[in-house]
């Protein structure tokens, strides 16, 4: 899973990104509301973080600009501005929710998974095809009689597929949701974790369609 972080604040970046990266998410961050701009442009992120007081164009007009041109992207509006009025006119310039610093790092996490479930379509916390069952807030994944905890990129590869049991994800879009923009992709990268994943629950959990990617199946 893919998470745009705009943030002007170096500590507070850095610790957000490992933060995030430790939770399975891949982050790509931007210190300035233009640049967040142009990073949203293509449809990759899967979440945007963005901090209201940034230079050059402030997290709410980012915001704005997105629900303009009718993104359905879920956005967290991260700030120090917590009296009502601010927080009213976060959520009606179309923010799904408003965070106030300081924040616990694990109540961000909890509200990241719920927007991730609502987006997908699952009211349950946890994501299921009826044979893999997946736990977001643990990492806890169980199938085939099996249960373990899965890295950080194995997570977020089998969260992208069990949210879409039955639909085949590409390599390239398998990439965009697992690795950020100054990760280093090798050639293999996806069968590597996919390798993984199989290691630990089955080689049935993951199935690929020759030449056009991978998915878990439907199952009721």
């Amino acid at each position: 899973m893919r998470i745009l972080l705009l943030e002007d604040d170096k500590m507070i970046a850095e610790a957000l990104s490992d933060m995030l990266h430790v939770a399975g998410f891949a982050v790509d961050c931007v210190t300035d509301g233009l640049a967040a701009e142009s990073a949203l442009q293509p449809d990759i992120y899967d979440i945007a973080l963005l901090d209201i007081g940034v230079p050059k164009q402030d997290g709410l007009s980012v915001l704005r600009h997105l629900r303009a041109k009718n993104s359905d992207l879920p956005v967290i509006l991260i700030t120090a501005r917590d009296t009502v009025e601010e927080r009213i006119n976060g959520l009606d310039s179309g923010a799904d929710d408003y965070v106030i610093k300081p924040f616990a790092p694990s109540e961000l996490l909890a509200r990241i998974r719920a927007l991730l479930r609502r987006r997908g379509g699952h009211a349950c916390p946890v994501l299921s095809n009826g044979v893999i069952t997946l736990n977001p807030a643990t990492r806890e994944v169980s199938a085939n009689g099996l249960v373990t905890r899965l890295s950080a990129r194995e997570y977020a590869l089998l969260y992208s597929l069990l949210l879409q049991p039955g639909t085949i994800l590409s390599r390239q879009e398998l990439e965009e949701k697992i690795y950020g923009w100054n990760e280093e992709v090798e050639s293999n990268a996806v069968e590597v974790v996919i390798h993984g994943i199989r290691k630990k629950l089955g080689s049935n959990v993951i199935k690929n369609v020759r030449g056009l990617g991978w998915l878990v199946d439907r199952r009721g």
